[in-house]
């Protein structure tokens, strides 16, 4: 955001505690009022070429290759629109390789990925960001110095249309544009439940509200498809419930989820099917329960009986 904005440019941000305090002086019929219009402001608001249930991202054959080390070999699954897919697998089977491919940091060596019927290409890293595909980190990747609110908004720039002479310029789009991000940005940080800390610096939040900062940024570019990566490494297993529920609320809004994690009571209680990789190869896919029993990825995977396996 730019410092000459002035007061009246830019919606109140609550300060902290304020709308947690609003919110607990609600009646259930108000909170439910409420929810809903949090929801519909953080919904998607962009246009998705294929139905729910249909085939919205494909990999299709694709291979990477770094020298002689094959870190991919011909994986082929799809993500269907609305769904959560799970991506499993032991230590170096491929898993972060395959978001790597999906959001351009590597450019598969043959196959190809394919968007909306469309593939990606040559396309790079931001390109790709505009086209609906966002994704979090391993290692959490927050502008320390930087506002809650103000990382939020530094995603909403993605979807932004005005040019850089025009926002140089402050035409009337721009600060419409400033505005929206921020009452935008203020709506998700109170969907993922972070919204008392808007004002702190990114920083100064407890491990656990990083980790929804950072999916509230993502959420904040309106991205087809939403790519989670080990949300839940370093969780208590409260906090892992509280995750679940907050995935599920997502797919509720109307996103698609792919998510990678190790946590097998996570990915079975939250994922409606679940793709399996082990040394670059896919080795089986389906619900979560055929997974469960599959004799090849309890082999590869889970070692050990399902009550062993978090």
């Amino acid at each position: 955001m730019s410092e000459d904005v002035t007061a009246a440019d830019q919606p109140e941000v609550p300060a902290e505690g304020g709308i947690v305090a609003e919110v607990a002086r609600m009646s259930p019929a108000e909170l439910a009022a409420h929810e809903a219009e949090v929801a519909e402001a953080v919904a998607p608001d962009r246009e998705i070429e294929v139905a729910v249930g249909d085939t919205l991202l494909a990999m299709q054959d694709v291979t990477l290759q770094f020298g002689g080390l094959v870190a991919l070999d011909s994986v082929n699954f799809e993500i269907r629109r609305g769904e959560i897919l799970g991506l499993i697998g032991p230590n170096g089977a491929g898993k972060t390789t395959c978001f790597n491919v999906m959001t351009g940091v590597y450019r598969p060596t043959s196959g190809q990925v394919v968007l909306e019927d469309r593939p990606l290409g040559k396309r790079k890293r931001h390109e790709i960001t505009q086209l609906g595909i966002a994704r979090t980190f391993q290692n959490i990747r927050l502008f320390g110095e930087m506002t809650t609110l103000e990382n939020v908004v530094v995603g909403a720039d993605a979807r932004h249309k005005t040019s850089v002479l025009g926002a140089l310029a402050r035409v009337p789009r721009h600060h419409r544009e400033e505005r929206e991000a921020v009452e935008r940005g203020m709506a998700l940080l109170e969907f993922v439940g972070i919204a008392d800390r808007a004002a702190d610096k990114a920083k100064n939040l407890p491990y656990g509200y990083q980790r929804r900062l950072e999916i509230a940024r993502a959420l904040a570019t309106e991205p087809k498809l939403l790519c989670l990566d080990e949300p839940a490494a370093g969780f208590n297993p409260a906090e892992k419930e509280e995750l679940m529920g907050l995935i599920r609320k997502i797919r509720g809004d109307g996103y698609t989820v792919l998510l990678i994690e190790h946590d097998m009571r996570l990915v079975m209680g939250v994922t409606d099917r679940i793709v399996v990789l082990e040394f670059g190869k896919k080795i089986a896919e389906g619900v979560p329960a055929e997974i469960r029993d599959n004799p090849a990825v309890i082999a590869a995977y889970l070692g050990v009986p399902d009550d062993g396996a978090a």
